[in-house]
């Protein structure tokens, strides 16, 4: 009995052993839900939609008007910049949306200069309270 079970355990090894052989590493490598390839694709969109949102808000914040808005009503630009680059991708996505929605309403001239200062002010003040209540 002793010798029947051997070779059963032979059989059985070698039939996996072979089975797994058989299998290319490229074939079983492919066996993913999401392709490597997709997931590069995807952070690398991450990345560039993040650097862009910065530097919408980063240009907006170094524009001379809001500048002169920010010095009028004693908040630090330096403090602003700097807390920027620490808020979360879905922070920036709204800031910058808020920032181009400015922008273009200044170049249409709906807002007078008044309201744009408070909205700066806003702004700057939102930056702010994301990153104190982040911290």
């Amino acid at each position: 009995m002793a010798a029947g079970l051997r070779n059963f355990m032979t059989v059985f090894v070698l039939g996996v052993w072979g089975t797994v052989s058989i299998l290319s590493p490229n074939l079983i490598a492919e066996d993913h839900v999401v392709k490597t390839s997709d997931l590069h694709q995807e952070i690398l969109k991450a990345s560039e939609s993040r650097q862009s949102n910065l530097a919408k808000i980063q240009g907006f914040f170094s524009s001379e008007s809001t500048q002169k808005a920010l010095n009028n009503s004693k908040l630090d630009l330096s403090k602003i910049k700097s807390a920027i680059p620490l808020l979360s991708d879905e922070e920036l996505a709204r800031l910058a949306a808020q920032t181009d929605k400015i922008q273009k309403d200044v170049a249409g001239g709906a807002l007078t200069n008044q309201q744009i200062t408070y909205i700066i002010i806003a702004l700057a003040t939102a930056v702010v309270i994301l990153i104190v209540v982040a911290a």
